[in-house]
């Protein structure tokens, strides 16, 4: 097996090409027509629910997969928009959502919302990417994590985000060499073991953001061997890493059936 900096640098070294590969599938290929040639069809929220096929492929391009059983949720996140600081959107800490409702923003745009870019070819983009992830993480858990953290680093602000995404938060804890019971501690001192380590600005930069992934890979494959002998049995084993549910958000989901 190749070992996990080796297995990312295959992929994001020619990210056009390793999109193409996943493009062509000939299932992601089904999908993506469908949904190119319907949004554009879809003039209310409830037309976007409603369609099943459109609402799975945008919910997985946003990285909710595992949360497009739960519509009455997702619909009351769209009613009520971004705009209001207080609207429920906003109110969740899992930033995929307010992001999923800015993408789908039929609250501020109405009728208009599927004419827009990022509704259309951008949601496409994301659902290429987002399977690429996937696929990648079918065979090696940690190039997933790589591959998400570079998607994702540009957009950091500050360390709560992190700690407030399961995903960077391991990506993180694995590179500075820290434990994963380490995310039991203090919120606000793990913020302060990580400032001391590193300059959040950083991650701004692609650079020192590669430089990063390469520390994070090569102190994932020493956690996780590519080359151990019973690897290919152990990983049909394995359990997937946490990017989803919280149990609070399971809790308002439950609330809201009643």
């Amino acid at each position: 097996m190749i070992n996990t900096y080796t297995s990312y640098q295959l992929i994001s070294r020619d990210i056009t090409s390793s999109l193409d590969r996943i493009e062509s599938q000939p299932l992601v290929n089904r999908e993506s027509d469908y949904y190119r040639e319907n949004i554009g069809n879809v003039k209310t929220i409830e037309e976007f629910v409603g369609d099943e096929r459109l609402f799975r492929y945008a919910m997985k391009a946003h990285g909710l997969e595992d949360m497009a059983y739960a519509k009455a949720f997702m619909v009351k996140a769209l009613e009520g928009g971004i705009d209001d600081e207080e609207s429920f959107a906003n109110s969740l800490s899992d930033k995929r959502y307010r992001d999923f409702v800015k993408t789908f923003n039929f609250a501020r745009d109405g009728e208009a919302t599927t004419t827009f870019y990022s509704p259309t070819t951008g949601t496409i983009d994301k659902y290429l990417r987002q399977t690429l992830e996937e696929d990648a993480g079918k065979q090696n858990e940690g190039v997933r994590l790589a591959l998400y953290f570079q998607r994702k680093a540009g957009g950091i602000k500050n360390f709560y985000e992190v700690l407030a995404d399961p995903a960077l938060a391991q990506v993180v804890r694995t590179a500075l060499g820290f434990p994963q019971a380490l995310a039991q501690a203090n919120v606000d001192k793990q913020v302060d073991m990580f400032k001391d380590r590193i300059d959040i600005a950083d991650f701004k930069d692609p650079e020192k953001v590669e430089e990063f992934l390469k520390r994070f890979t090569t102190m994932w494959e020493i956690e996780n061997p590519s080359y151990t002998p019973n690897s290919s049995i152990a990983a049909l084993f394995a359990q997937p890493a946490e990017f989803g549910i919280s149990t609070d958000m399971l809790l308002t989901i439950a609330q809201m059936r009643k």
